[in-house]
């Protein structure tokens, strides 16, 4: 049996992916009423935001596409009003992405410490409840996703080293009601000390999203909108797994 060592006890390895399996199966209902009304929510929010049809074509110019296997190029031999609608296209993307997985957090987050508490609790009682914690948790995010892409534009391992190392700051932000760089750097602190704990999780969500994207390829008989919805709370869902074994870690290395 496999133990790893934390600040004041021995975790093992296998209770915190049975804890996790444990609060999954006595929440299922929750999680996934969760996840599925915030893919909604993230889905409506792509429409209502997304450029017209219309200005997304202007986009499909195979004469500028065809010329170069360069993202930089391509962007340069755009016309403005081309880069105008890739730039709407890509913040309405961005946006309504970060939005989502706000509200996933706060939810499951909310979910985790009434449940635990033994306090009576539903989906919506859980998404009611984020609400105050949901401005700090979105700055927090926007820092996290921003430097993590930063990572991964430079190389695919600070990327994921960083996935890693600040996995634990939305759960120390929303716990220990410290500051976003505080949380930051505590989490740092503790996901170097216990990287063999919270990398393997942290890939396995990491594929499990790149696999979900290779099913929308698949899916072509399905209407765009239900396709989308599905594969958002699958998406979801897979997050919400994550949160809670993170939740459960953080609390017993407290």
């Amino acid at each position: 049996m496999s133990f790893i060592k934390g600040e004041r006890m021995l975790i093992r390895v296998s209770s915190l992916y049975r804890d996790t399996s444990h609060f999954f199966r006595h929440q299922w209902f929750n999680i996934i009423l969760i996840a599925f009304l915030i893919a909604c929510i993230t889905i409506l929010l792509n429409k209502t935001f997304m450029p017209s049809l219309d200005q997304i074509q202007v986009l499909n110019n195979k004469a500028v596409i065809s010329s170069t296997n360069n993202l930089i190029e391509i962007i340069r031999n755009m016309s403005l009003q081309q880069q105008h609608v890739l730039l709407q296209v890509s913040a309405v993307g961005t946006f309504s992405s970060l939005v989502g997985n706000t509200m996933l957090l706060g939810g499951m987050l909310s979910l985790i410490s009434m449940a635990s508490s033994g306090k009576k609790v539903s989906a919506l009682i859980a998404l009611g409840a984020s609400i105050p914690s949901l401005s700090r948790l979105f700055l927090l995010i926007s820092l996290m996703t921003l430097s993590i892409q930063l990572g991964f534009m430079v190389l695919v391992f600070p990327g994921i080293l960083l996935s890693v190392l600040f996995a634990l700051a939305p759960v120390i932000l929303n716990t220990d009601k410290v500051g976003i760089l505080t949380s930051i750097q505590t989490s740092s602190q503790i996901g170097w000390s216990q990287i063999r704990l919270i990398a393997p999780p942290v890939m396995f969500w990491m594929l499990s999203k790149i696999f979900i994207l290779l099913l929308i390829s698949k899916l072509i008989s399905v209407p765009p909108d239900i396709a989308s919805i599905i594969l958002n709370t699958c998406s979801n869902v897979i997050s919400a797994i994550l949160i809670i074994y993170l939740s459960r870690l953080y609390m017993l290395l407290n």
